[in-house]
């Protein structure tokens, strides 16, 4: 039986796998000597990468620091992804702090990732996201922040022979999530390690109308007692013996991060659909951390109590299609 062919855009992803794997090796042949202009050309092969493969309506810079509306900033990020609404003149004049109302996405870029850039990511990422105004509504719009926050990494330093980079990665994540993130909204939302894999986080939510106070219910077996909500670092790796061929890191940060754009921007919708639906961000799994009901306005929790005033839930970008209802 002949193979089946795979997807030309599995082919794109190994190609940019390549090249960034080519990209690191360079860096390290100068790192030593110079480490700041190392830093800065792993900066830029991210940057030419998102530019490359985001719709061309995004502008993609490097260096610089989010101001929020209450004139709050942010530490300095090393690449951002700005929208389309974006004024073009703070943009020609080379202004180096961004209005957070114009960043769609922004990313730590590290060659060699240790166990301390990931920590230090996710309190950057919480200190980030609390620059903007806390949304209301819908479970979407309180889990999420309106700004993606990522890590991005050429390679990691766990390669002793018998090392387990994707557990210690794993375990830190979740260690620092505990300590910094005391929110589902403040996660951090990407980590790709080109010759490794893509953690992506995940939120869902279980309402019924037993949750509420003075109502007794059944918790799922798979809640914590009062629990209502999961955040998930999701891993994507080889490790899976299911894995398909065709996946890489990349894939998943490209698939990933255009999904998390579209709920935001309808206009990248129609691509994300289209890269969800050839797999190019393969499988992937992780452990789950339980949330309270009282993460949720009032608003929320209320509606919530009538899970029929909910509407499209079958439309896969309704803002309460990430939450299960039952009696």
């Amino acid at each position: 039986m002949s193979q089946k062919k795979s997807h030309d855009l599995h082919d794109f992803m190994r190609q940019l796998q390549d090249r960034m794997a080519a990209n690191y090796k360079q860096i390290q042949k100068r790192a030593t000597e110079d480490p700041g202009t190392a830093g800065d050309q792993g900066e830029e092969n991210w940057k030419e990468l998102l530019r490359g493969w985001l719709p061309r309506t995004y502008e993609v810079v490097t260096k610089g620091r989010i101001i929020g509306q209450d004139g709050r900033t942010s530490p300095q990020v090393d690449v951002l992804v700005l929208k389309s609404i974006y004024p073009k003149q703070l943009i020609d004049e080379g202004q180096k702090i961004f209005l957070a109302a114009g960043v769609a996405a922004a990313f730590e870029c590290k060659t060699t990732l240790k166990a301390s850039h990931l920590e230090d990511a996710v309190r950057t990422c919480a200190k980030i996201k609390n620059l903007y105004p806390v949304r209301t509504g819908t479970p979407y719009k309180e889990l999420h922040a309106p700004i993606v926050y990522g890590l991005l990494a050429h390679s990691h330093s766990w390669k002793g022979a018998n090392a387990t980079p994707d557990k210690n990665i794993e375990q830190r994540l979740q260690a620092s999530d505990k300590k910094y993130v005391s929110h589902p909204r403040e996660c951090l939302d990407l980590l790709c390690i080109a010759d490794l894999g893509t953690w992506i986080s995940s939120k869902i939510t279980f309402f019924s109308p037993r949750m509420f106070p003075g109502n007794e219910w059944a918790y799922p077996k798979h809640l914590e007692s009062g629990g209502v909500a999961l955040s998930t670092y999701i891993g994507h790796t080889d490790s899976y013996d299911n894995q398909f061929n065709q996946f890489t890191p990349i894939g998943t940060l490209i698939s990933d991060l255009s999904q998390r754009l579209a709920w935001e921007d309808p206009s990248v919708r129609d691509l994300a659909r289209y890269y969800q639906a050839t797999n190019i961000g393969g499988i992937g799994g992780g452990e789950s951390r339980t949330w309270p009901s009282s993460i949720y306005s009032e608003e929320v929790r209320l509606r919530a109590e009538h899970p029929q005033l909910s509407s499209g839930l079958d439309a896969r970008w309704d803002e309460w299609n990430i939450c299960f209802f039952f009696e």
